[in-house]
């Protein structure tokens, strides 16, 4: 709502159209025009929309735009029947995309800030994530999507800037999903309103006008739980996810200049997560780095940690580096020293091929 703006078809469709593998992907961005992030989202909600006359979207102000206007212009082309509105209450939107999932639909719900998903804790996690596993598998609510932005803005402060998806993480029968870039926004997005799991879907609100690239006008997905290499090295691995994946790679071009080479993996679905791809090439490497915004203790970087060191402590050269967040709340003016930054992670590198 306005108080909140100043605190800063069908499954036949969807299975016919199939997963795009990661050797298309590159074919796909060539074959689009270049957007920005939220014009990428707003793609895919509209083709969620266009393709399954089943799907709605509704959350606080989605029907103007939005606070990032991801959803600007559905209203007029959907009709305010299927994007729509709700109160200021995110319990509330949460439990009727519950509702409206549990009875065939695809629900796709908007928390306007990561920050705020909180009341609606008990819904997603004591509901929406059991819902299948209490009735024995006879119902569920696997079309319920919650979209929400995420992570540092700049100047958002302890209420709009946090990172959540440990949360979540901790939680079965959720899948957790966070783009780093337009076209894997797209991509994700569609794969997540049509999965049959619900899914809390992180976007990186630092991204939204900043990250452009060439994406496809046309209907894809991208694969879940399907780690990516998007850079290819033999001395260490890095690991990281959504707007800290542009951070690290400006650390490895910065690292090659050293002589140094660095494995780049974007994880992309945090929960059902990748460990084979992320296995593999610790194995080759025999070190890890592990960066994200979200505070260092209990983060999900914790987990990779501990993984890793169960099935590769044969092969590692030095102990798994964490580069996170601050176990602080989010602060304003000391924003860039909370901040996992490129020269954090470069000096980690270093410290860790120097073990």
């Amino acid at each position: 709502m306005a108080t909140r703006l100043n605190r800063l078809s069908r499954w036949h469709s969807v299975f016919k159209r199939g997963y795009s593998t990661s050797a298309d992907e590159h074919k796909l961005q060539r074959s689009g025009k270049t957007v920005n992030l939220f014009t990428a989202i707003n793609q895919a909600l509209s083709l969620a929309l266009e393709t399954d006359p089943r799907a709605y979207v509704f959350g606080e102000d989605v029907r103007f735009g939005g606070v990032f206007r991801c959803t600007t212009g559905l209203a007029d082309r959907f009709g305010k029947s299927r994007v729509f509105n709700t109160p200021l209450c995110e319990q509330g939107i949460v439990g009727f995309g519950i509702g409206l999932a549990a009875m065939g639909n695809r629900a796709i719900a908007e928390i306007q800030f990561a920050d705020y998903i909180y009341p609606a804790f008990d819904q997603i996690v004591n509901e929406a994530a059991k819902f299948r596993y209490r009735s024995g598998n006879q119902f569920n609510c696997g079309g319920l999507t919650i979209r929400t932005p995420y992570g540092a803005v700049g100047h958002g402060g302890h209420y709009h800037s946090q990172s959540p998806e440990a949360f979540f993480c901790h939680v079965p029968g959720l899948k957790v999903v966070v783009p780093r870039s337009p076209h894997q926004a797209k991509g994700l997005l569609l794969a997540c309103i049509r999965d049959p799991n619900p899914t809390i879907f992180l976007e990186p609100k630092w991204l939204y006008r900043l990250a452009a690239e060439e994406v496809p006008e046309h209907d894809y997905m991208l694969p879940l739980s399907q780690a990516e290499v998007i850079r290819e090295g033999s001395d260490i691995t890095l690991v990281g996810w959504g707007a800290q994946l542009s951070v690290m790679e400006q650390a490895c071009v910065d690292a090659e200049k050293d002589g140094i080479s660095c494995e780049l993996i974007d994880l992309r679905t945090l929960i059902p997560w990748d460990k084979e791809t992320v296995e593999a090439s610790v194995k080759k490497t025999g070190r890890l780095l592990v960066s994200h915004e979200a505070p260092v203790t209990g983060g999900f970087g914790a987990e990779i940690s501990a993984s890793i060191a169960e099935r590769c402590f044969l092969r590692l050269e030095a102990p798994v580096a964490r580069i996170c967040g601050l176990d602080t709340p989010f602060p304003l003016v000391f924003e860039p020293f909370y901040m996992p930054t490129k020269n954090k992670i470069l000096d980690a590198i270093k410290a860790t091929l120097n073990y």
